[in-house]
């Protein structure tokens, strides 16, 4: 940006910019059925020129936007895939489903099938953690008897909360980035909300809407896995538990050391901090964790390592529109920033005397429920409060429940355009109606306790 422009327009034809471009925005992705990753670099563009930021900076703010957002989340978001591709294809989501109903006892297999959901739901993204456990949802369904939503939404309810509130999932990761929140501390509170949530939520409304609707176990998604393991070994369960700590437990230490530092407790300079931090940094702890499993997941049951190299490639095709889609999320963002209209927003907010929180969690409701997309809504939202957010003097647990109250926003009200709607009926069988009344009450109940305890968490902080 040149340095002897500044923003000659007012506040007023700065927010009516930020409100076509969202309008426009969810016009070619609703009604022109245009990709989300085109239509936000369009409309980027197109604000940035509306604005009247100078052109021959327009394209390095949409490049700069673009590549700082991407230099984080494309790692994690990558790396997260291999793990959760490792994992599904080893089996080690059905031998923790059927170890933990084991345990539970059949009584209480819904809660079983939701906690190995819970697990399973860090590294796996919400689609394929879906498709992974669902077969073995339906055989321990049809083996106990009951409704399918019994023992369907539990795991539905557990896969979205750990996909909307916890790192590496994209939304939560590019929301922290520009938010510049503590990654360990949004893992730390997201799980603080995301348990109960998902108790509440997921599983005793999941049980009660079994008892409401009595369907049938669906005849898809036949089979126990979606990999044929006849003559694979399949993974314990300790070893399988311990890869999905072993990444917590690194963040931790990082997010512990750093807390120690600012509190004078060990010196920053300190070798062993300054390693053991790297260690814990996010993109290292996925890093060895994706290492750890190749080797107990792949290598050592057996696998051959041609056919494991695969495995990880094969974890990286279906995540490359997410990544874009975030980058180009990180690009609006950008021009928001520079063009003023963030600023404006923030001055607005101040105004109407609306809390951050508050704020970002209307804003990415509307975006959900306009455009379905959550990753989206919640990108989006975060670049337009970005400015409000670094104005205020917020410490590092309050940044982190902005982050997690807009990520409860961007959850609300699934319904006909979300393409999660879709998968959870159909793969249950269920009609619009149905999935209306159980799904979509569901995602809003997930949103608005989430949003509860977020809030509750910034006002204490």
């Amino acid at each position: 940006m040149p340095e002897d422009w500044s923003q000659t327009l007012t506040t007023g034809p700065l927010l009516a910019i930020a409100a076509a471009a969202i309008a426009v925005l969810l016009f070619l992705i609703i009604k022109l059925k245009l990709h989300a990753f085109p239509a936000l670099v369009l409309v980027s563009l197109g604000t940035a020129f509306a604005a009247q930021v100078p052109p021959a900076a327009i394209v390095a703010t949409l490049t700069d936007g673009f590549g700082t957002t991407l230099a984080s989340v494309a790692l994690l978001v990558g790396l997260g895939a291999m793990l959760g591709r490792l994992i599904e294809v080893s089996g080690g989501a059905r031998t923790m489903a059927e170890a933990l109903v084991r345990r539970f006892g059949e009584r209480r297999a819904p809660f079983a099938l939701g906690v190995a959901s819970l697990l399973f739901g860090f590294p796996i993204f919400f689609d394929a953690g879906l498709v992974v456990m669902l077969p073995v949802v339906f055989s321990i369904a049809r083996r106990l008897g009951g409704s399918v939503l019994t023992y369907g939404l539990p795991a539905a309810g557990a896969f979205s909360v750990m996909h909307v509130f916890l790192p590496p999932h994209p939304g939560p990761v590019a929301a922290g980035e520009l938010m510049h929140a503590d990654i360990g501390l949004v893992v730390l509170f997201g799980l603080v909300i995301a348990l109960p949530t998902w108790y509440l939520a997921g599983y005793l409304y999941g049980r009660f809407m079994g008892r409401r609707f009595e369907l049938p176990v669906p005849k898809l998604l036949g089979g126990t896995d979606d990999e044929d393991t006849t003559d694979v070994k399949l993974p314990r369960v300790g070893p399988v538990v311990s890869i999905l700590l072993l990444p917590l437990v690194l963040i931790f230490v990082n997010t512990g050391l750093d807390l120690a530092t600012s509190a004078k407790w060990v010196s920053e300079d300190a070798t062993w901090v300054q390693v053991a931090m790297a260690i814990g940094s996010t993109p290292v702890a996925l890093l060895i964790t994706v290492l750890v499993a190749s080797y107990v997941l792949g290598t050592r049951l057996g696998r051959d390592r041609s056919a494991l190299e695969k495995t990880l490639e094969s974890a990286l095709g279906p995540v490359c529109s997410v990544i874009l889609i975030t980058g180009a999320g990180g690009m609006f963002g950008a021009v928001l920033r520079a063009s003023g209209i963030g600023d404006a927003l923030a001055d607005e907010l101040n105004a109407l005397g609306l809390p951050v929180i508050l704020a970002g969690f209307v804003v990415a409701t509307a975006l959900r429920i306009a455009q379905g997309s959550a990753t989206v809504a919640l990108i989006t939202a975060a670049g337009l409060i970005q400015p409000a957010v670094e104005a205020g003097a917020f410490n590092g647990v309050q940044l982190a429940a902005i982050v997690l109250g807009l990520a409860a926003g961007s959850v609300m009200t699934s319904h006909v355009n979300d393409s999660g709607f879709w998968l959870v009926g159909r793969l249950m069988d269920m009609d619009v109606k149905t999935t209306l009344k159980t799904w979509t009450v569901m995602e809003t109940l997930i949103g608005v306790i989430g949003f509860g305890m977020a809030w509750a968490i910034f006002v204490i902080a």
